[in-house]
């Protein structure tokens, strides 16, 4: 295998000849030039294939390098005589240029990169405000019937939303009505007002905890369940064939399992107050030596239907925020191996973050309403 050139009317011929395996070494294109004895401009290459035998990806290869110099030198080079499928990928080389892919260095000063960090989380407020809006025309399209759901996927949503998650919220819930009448007992035994202990418990649960630590539960359960579920799919270009077929994935996939989560999370939530409240008269009862009546009575007597139903409005709006930000984060997955993990991860900060300003959100106006 070898190279012969010859220079004429300002066009360099290259003659491969011989049989080309990978199996020797590739010619050089480089000393191929240098023994045409070009005296000239070169403006093209062009190329003899007449005592050229067997070839496999050497030639190919070389065919490679002599595009990439013609086009460093800026020479036009001619593929007519090679066989057809050589002059194929040849031109398939040439379709796309070689692009630089090395990470550009960011700005270095502190006022730059909080720009740059305003310009992302205007552009991902953005995005939230647009996927809420398909979901709510969505929504509306539903009531409407204009939109079709899928009542499967809804139903197994709905059990992996409530049924499913039993055991966790119970242990939790228990746990946290626990915490919170021992430190109660702990802190109101020293003022002789242990008989407190069961609103302190009853308003924490009803009011903030059983909400607020059922739907962290969920999020990191359901939430990067619902997360990884889409991105599984977007990987697998389902998303693309919905959209194919004319389905859009919002009505297919996020609906159905944005209504389970929102009616799923509020039955959790006063799942989640009840067992919190007989943790707290479990320690109650043992620790302060209160009875069953005592306990009821400061329980029944402060607490208003007010504090149960701001929980309750909480829940609602914890369930939206799970549902739209495990959805969102999981059509947003990118096409690598590892991005169905990165929506996951994303989904779940996504959820708590939200659900904490939502919290906080609804706490200020429970106050300024006096409710």
């Amino acid at each position: 295998m070898q190279v012969d050139a010859h220079y004429t009317d300002r066009t360099l011929v290259l003659r491969p000849t011989g049989t080309w395996s990978l199996r020797s070494p590739l010619p050089s294109l480089r000393d191929a030039v240098d023994a045409a004895n070009v005296t000239g401009p070169v403006d093209t290459i062009a190329f003899e294939t007449d005592d050229l035998e067997n070839w496999d990806s050497s030639l190919v290869t070389f065919l490679f390098e002599t595009a990439e110099f013609c086009r460093e030198q800026d020479i036009e080079i001619r593929t007519e005589t090679l066989p057809a499928s050589l002059a194929r990928l040849v031109s398939l080389s040439q379709a796309v240029p070689e692009q630089d892919t090395d990470d550009e260095e960011g700005p270095s000063g502190l006022l730059a990169r909080m720009g740059l960090w305003a310009l992302d989380v205007y552009d991902e407020m953005l995005d939230v405000l647009a996927f809420i809006g398909q979901v709510v025309q969505s929504l509306f399209g539903l009531l409407t019937r204009q939109v079709r759901m899928r009542w499967r996927t809804f139903g197994v949503a709905l059990q992996s939303s409530t049924s499913s998650a039993l055991p966790i919220v119970t242990v939790i819930s228990l746990l946290v009505g626990l915490i919170i009448a021992f430190l109660g007992a702990v802190v109101l035994r020293r003022f002789g007002a242990d008989y407190y202990v069961s609103y302190l418990v009853s308003y924490g649960m009803l009011r903030e905890l059983g909400a607020l630590m059922t739907a962290i539960i969920m999020t990191g359960r359901t939430g990067a369940a619902f997360a990884a579920e889409i991105g599984s799919m977007k990987i697998a270009e389902e998303i693309d064939a919905l959209k194919t077929l004319g389905i859009s994935p919002i009505d297919f996939l996020v609906t159905p399992r944005l209504l389970a989560i929102v009616i799923a999370l509020p039955l959790l939530t006063v799942y989640a107050d009840v067992l919190g409240i007989l943790g707290g008269l479990a320690v109650a009862t043992t620790m302060l030596d209160l009875s069953y009546t005592q306990f009821f009575t400061g329980l029944l007597e402060p607490v208003v239907l007010a504090d149960g139903l701001v929980g309750i409005v909480k829940s609602v709006v914890y369930g939206a925020i799970i549902g739209i930000s495990g959805c969102m984060r999981g059509l947003q997955t990118g096409n690598d191996a590892s991005a169905v993990g990165q929506a996951t991860t994303s989904a779940v900060v996504t959820g708590i973050i939200l659900i904490v300003l939502a919290n906080a959100i609804i706490d200020w106006a429970a106050a300024v309403l006096q409710v």
